[in-house]
């Protein structure tokens, strides 16, 4: 597939497969196309249509399933973008069908280590087929530039990462489907695997035990669905152990309005600091030697984005990355694998267990199933 018409379909045609249509529409130079979406959800088909009425394409085919997509042979590539509970039979019925998908799974990649691991298993089986995780966090340009820092050693041997996420609650979704730990993994998985991902980059190591405190303090308790009442919680602190020495540390606020950053990422090591900003897009360098006066602040850019949408230019870059890669299929692989998706998941669900049961949780336990 090194050269023509790159063919997609998506499979959940909510707020972010809508996104993903719309970063995909400006990847029409690059040879993307949108074929098909597939959705239960009548007003999510009715929005799909008119999105890709309003980029003038050929004529949207529109599925209520995943399977009928699969099986019309329109796309060579399937997005998945629909609620985290649906992800893992999704994947194995695109991973088991006759003719190979490509994938890009938004992010968890399932809600479990246990169904994580199943689908890292079937793919085993069907090396002919790439999966790229939706963690798009990664190419935000003040993260992404950070990480080129830290990767080029001008900090030294990373010790502590420390990110700060002060936001606004979760959006409603079709269903109310993320105002519940069954459906969504919990907060720590659905919304903090991106940041788990970014400690295991910037630490260069691999998690040993998780410790998190958290609590349900103000979002959603005068909210009722079906007679329940929603389990999510909405602040967080959670410390990561690092089998290289190093540590990581997660502040999480869901009710942070008032915030001048979103997201504000520290990482230090024994030769100088770095920092980034989103979405100011700033970052700033020091070093121990030259001190306060010696750190370095500038703008974050990257050229290549045509479109900022959600997340600041990412996940235009993610599908720039992934297009790549399948077009250099054998030559190159994602850029975010199955590995890393499992692996943001087990710190998640290891820091959820951690608050439940009020201890430590190793990571071996989780990946064991110990707990």
């Amino acid at each position: 597939m090194a050269a023509g018409v790159v063919n997609y379909g998506i499979v959940g045609a909510g707020m972010m497969g809508r996104e993903h249509m719309i970063n995909l529409a400006h990847l029409q130079n690059e040879g993307a196309a949108v074929r098909c979406v597939a959705d239960p959800h009548i007003p999510s088909q009715q929005h799909a249509l008119e999105l890709a009425a309003s980029f003038n394409w050929p004529p949207l085919k529109v599925f209520s399933g995943h399977k009928e997509l699969l099986d019309s042979g329109l796309c060579d590539v399937v997005v998945v973008s629909t609620p985290n509970m649906t992800h893992f039979q999704i994947l194995m019925d695109i991973i088991n069908h006759a003719k190979p998908h490509h994938i890009l799974v938004e992010k968890p990649l399932c809600t479990t280590v246990k169904d994580c691991k199943k689908i890292k298993d079937a793919v085993r089986r069907r090396p002919e087929i790439l999966v790229q995780v939706g963690l798009e966090y990664r190419y935000m340009p003040p993260i992404a530039k950070l990480i080129d820092v830290v990767k080029g050693g001008t900090l030294g041997q990373v010790k502590m990462v420390a990110i700060r996420e002060h936001r606004f609650p979760f959006l409603v979704k079709v269903n109310n489907w993320n105002r519940f730990n069954i459906n969504s993994g919990g907060t720590l998985v659905e919304k903090c695997c991106h940041f788990f991902d970014l400690m295991r980059l910037f630490a260069a190591a691999n998690p040993v035990r998780v410790m998190a405190s958290g609590a349900i303090d103000v979002n959603h308790k005068d909210e009722i669905y079906d007679g329940k009442v929603p389990d999510i919680i909405d602040n967080a602190f959670v410390i990561v152990d690092f089998d290289n020495g190093s540590r990581g540390m997660l502040d999480l606020c869901m009710f942070a309005e008032g915030s001048k950053n979103e997201q504000e990422i520290s990482v230090v090591g024994d030769i100088g600091k770095g920092e980034a900003f989103v979405p100011e897009s700033i970052v700033r360098v020091g070093t121990r030697t030259a001190g306060r006066d010696g750190v370095q602040t500038f703008k974050a850019e990257d050229k290549r984005i045509k479109y900022d949408g959600l997340h600041h230019g990412s996940s235009y870059l993610e599908h720039l990355n992934f297009l790549s890669a399948v077009r250099a299929q054998g030559i190159r692989a994602p850029a975010v694998d199955l590995h890393d998706g499992l692996l943001s998941v087990a710190i998640g669900v290891a820091g959820q267990l951690s608050i439940e049961k009020g201890r430590f949780i190793t990571i071996e336990e989780v990946m064991n199933g110990e707990v």
